[in-house]
């Protein structure tokens, strides 16, 4: 099966979901979907309404949206989660309060039934690091949520989902993020980045079979959809 992955930063790639070939919108052509089978899209510091300040945002949101309509199986994390929603009609916004760090998502009833996230109800403690949240997309279908945000969606009849959380993170990936917080959007906030990596420390390798064992749920869902 031939498995792209949207990477919109060197540090923010697949992690712990598996080795696959990279596309880096505005350094590389686009591929063609004639040679994709299966989309992950990533996330990255930039924001899902910054098309003017990151021209290859507008080629990239075309890509997907050929994708979703295609029936391409697609899994969106953060970023990725937020491109794909507004590809699916939905529209992101910035969030009174950002959620970074470690958050107790709750798996919805729908979540439980779920093939990809249904093994994670009733709850999961996961990593976040987001400003932006994307609403429900018409017709699709609430995974997992937060008080904050939207966690985790599928979209009816296609086989898409996205999921706020950074299930594909990996320790050195997280710690450079906090390696660079005083130049990060979240300096801004009251979030405490050393209170970050302690927990971190504490909860990582946890979740990188979480997220493993996730990918690997929606790897399987998408070869049924293409074989």
């Amino acid at each position: 099966m031939r498995v792209y992955c949207v990477v919109h930063e060197r540090n923010a790639g697949p992690g712990v979901f598996g080795r696959f070939p990279i596309w880096i919108p505005g350094e590389q052509p686009t591929p063609s979907l004639e040679d994709v089978d299966a989309l992950l899209i990533f996330g990255g510091s930039m924001h899902v309404d910054q098309n003017d300040e990151h021209r290859w945002m507008s080629p990239e949101k075309e890509f997907i949206r050929d994708a979703l309509e295609r029936g391409t199986p697609i899994l969106g994390v953060c970023l990725g989660s937020q491109l794909l929603a507004e590809a699916a009609g939905a529209r992101p916004h910035r969030m009174e309060e950002p959620e970074i760090g470690w958050y107790e998502i709750e798996i919805t009833e729908a979540g439980a039934a779920d093939p990809v996230v249904g093994p994670l109800a009733p709850s999961a403690e996961l990593f976040e690091w987001h400003h932006y949240a994307a609403p429900l997309p018409p017709g699709a279908v609430e995974l997992a949520r937060t008080p904050g945000s939207l966690q985790a969606f599928r979209i009816e009849g296609r086989p898409a989902w996205g999921l706020q959380f950074h299930a594909e993170v990996t320790r050195e990936n997280l710690f450079s993020w906090l390696g660079g917080w005083d130049d990060a959007e979240a300096r801004f906030t009251d979030f405490d980045p050393d209170e970050i990596r302690a927990a971190s420390e504490l909860r990582i390798e946890e979740q990188n079979e979480i997220g493993r064992q996730l990918a690997a749920r929606f790897l399987a869902q998408a070869a049924r959809t293409v074989s």
